[in-house]
């Protein structure tokens, strides 16, 4: 028997209808390259919308159609995520900090028909056009005034492209299984792999990420997403802020400066906000170096890398500001853990609640989780034993586009995220490892990045890697490579006896290396694999 309920379809087209509708005075602040503080409502962000959902149709844009964007967080390119998707085409975000071979990868291999692009990542595609043939034309998001000389074909300012058209637009009514975005790994292995997303993942996704032990998103609140709008769609944050009503924040090409950080937070008055764990170490090093504060901020998200302790500390004791770990992928919409802690914790000694919130969280509703060992076997969810991260659910990739095989599917749905972890009782994951990474010394696994958070906590260390080295007595021992904070001195055997208590001692590495930088992916990660290479001839001393 079934219920006798509506079934009506789980689109973005929804959240846009009921965001103008419920939440129409709702303010839109962005910065762009052309304006340092462009606000609007609601209202006036979905009329664009609409005219700009009218100029692509008129350029030939049909549903199905891919639709490329290299662009920052700001106005102009949340208008491009409504309009591409709620007219049944494909809105794809490419990361601009990929290297060039891979932005030709990936357009090529969307067939992109058109591309948006700040004016900052012009030159890039003045050098790729000639490869990328599927695409008919270019729109810069400038307006007029400040459209670049460029050689891009059939290049127009966005202002321009959407100008002459109307502010009403049928949208058609779409299937929740629709494709509605497109973003690609990172490639660190092999070539980027696409990742597609459906109209029913990013509405079931955009809910998770509002929820209470979630990213607790209302109406009443100000929200700064920081983490880019052209990789895993800012973590939802366009759609589950929209959704709620929330005052949205976007950072434009500042997302990286402490200085306009701040002063956005001050001015718009940013209660939540969320980044990898390099831009906040920019914002506490402004904030400490102009005695300036963020008094409306309540608490921050942090992911894509773990936060170390001295960043969360930094923020409670001279901010009053509260630092959640959360963990995810690409291929997982990106959102699986968030940490927030349970009633019964909070009174818990300091040194048992560090090692909580220093966990990546617990999985969100939607998300089902299990760890296995090497041979397949399903752990036990008791904090000691290790397994790879693998998941299930409505926003986890089933597969990659155009892709017919990959190795990341089991035979039985489950997709293998590369991630070691343990589960401990209350439902907490802790990442230890990737596959790919992890130290095995004499038999034992070795987290590399508890390793490199007790590393970080040193007050002279900006930051720090572990890879594991070949030994000739245990297989493979961990060397420490450091980054020194500017004007600090450290030697070796001290920043070794630092982890002296904090690690397990036959974890504390071999050799400790200071090098003046290190090697990063394109989504801001360091690069084990660089680092690997670069010390591939190293040997520990006899």
């Amino acid at each position: 028997m079934n219920g006798l309920m509506m079934d009506s379809q789980l689109t973005i087209n929804s959240i846009m209808r009921f965001a103008e509708r419920v939440y129409p005075d709702s303010e839109i602040v962005s910065v762009t390259g052309d304006n340092h503080a462009h606000r609007y409502s609601y209202r006036e962000a979905f009329e664009r919308t609409r005219k700009l959902a009218n100029a692509l149709q008129a350029a030939g844009m049909q549903q199905g159609d891919r639709i490329g964007t290299l662009a920052w967080n700001d106005h102009r390119h949340l208008e491009l995520y409504y309009a591409v998707s709620c007219m049944g085409a494909v809105c794809h975000t490419i990361n601009p900090r990929l290297f060039p071979e891979q932005i030709d990868f990936i357009v090529n291999h969307a067939e992109d028909r058109l591309i948006f692009t700040d004016p900052a990542f012009v030159p890039v595609l003045e050098t790729l056009q000639h490869k990328l043939t599927s695409v008919e034309k270019f729109v810069i998001l400038t307006d007029e005034t400040n459209m670049p000389n460029c050689a891009l074909k059939n290049a127009q300012s966005y202002e321009d492209f959407i100008a002459d058209q109307s502010s009403q637009f049928d949208w058609p009514e779409l299937d929740e299984k629709t494709a509605s975005a497109l973003c690609y790994t990172s490639g660190t292995t092999g070539n980027p792999k696409g990742v597609l997303y459906s109209h029913r993942s990013t509405v079931l996704h955009a809910y998770a990420g509002a929820l209470p032990d979630s990213m607790n998103l209302s109406v009443n609140e100000s929200v700064m997403p920081i983490v880019p709008m052209f990789h895993v769609n800012a973590w939802s944050m366009p759609y589950s802020v929209i959704m709620v009503g929330a005052k949205l924040v976007l950072p434009g090409p500042k997302m990286g400066d402490g200085k306009t950080l701040q002063s956005l937070i001050e001015t718009e008055k940013v209660t939540i906000s969320a980044a990898v764990p390099t831009v906040w170490l920019a914002l506490l090093d402004h904030l400490n170096d102009s005695g300036k504060s963020v008094d409306s901020l309540q608490r921050v998200i942090v992911g894509g890398a773990a936060c170390p302790l001295s960043i969360m500390e930094e923020f409670q004791q001279k901010h009053d500001v509260y630092v959640h770990h959360a963990w995810g992928m690409t291929e997982t919409g990106p959102l699986g853990t968030l940490n927030t802690l349970k009633s019964d914790m909070k009174d818990l000694p300091k040194d048992e609640l560090d090692k909580i919130k220093l966990k990546q969280g617990r999985p969100i509703f939607g998300v089902d989780l299990k760890i296995d060992n090497e041979a397949g076997e399903e752990q036990a969810w008791d904090g000691s034993a290790f397994g790879e991260v693998k998941l299930r659910g409505p926003w986890i990739c089933s597969a990659y586009y155009k892709l017919d095989n990959s190795s990341a599917h089991d035979q039985d749905g489950w997709f293998s995220t590369g991630d070691v972890a343990t589960m401990d009782t209350d439902g907490y994951m802790q990442i230890t490892d990737r596959t790919k990474d992890v130290i095995k010394s004499g038999g034992e696994w070795i987290s590399s990045i508890d390793l490199e958070n007790a590393a970080v906590g040193h007050p002279a260390v900006a930051e720090a890697a572990v890879i594991g080295v070949a030994h000739p007595r245990w297989t493979e021992r961990p060397l420490l490579i450091v980054v020194k904070k500017a004007g600090q001195q450290l030697e070796k055997q001290e920043i070794l006896g630092w982890l002296e208590g904090k690690v397990a001692k036959w974890w504390i590495p071999e050799d400790a290396i200071f090098v003046d930088e290190l090697p990063h992916t394109a989504t801001g990660k360091i690069s084990k694999k660089d680092l690997r290479e670069e010390f591939r001839d190293y040997r520990f001393a006899e």
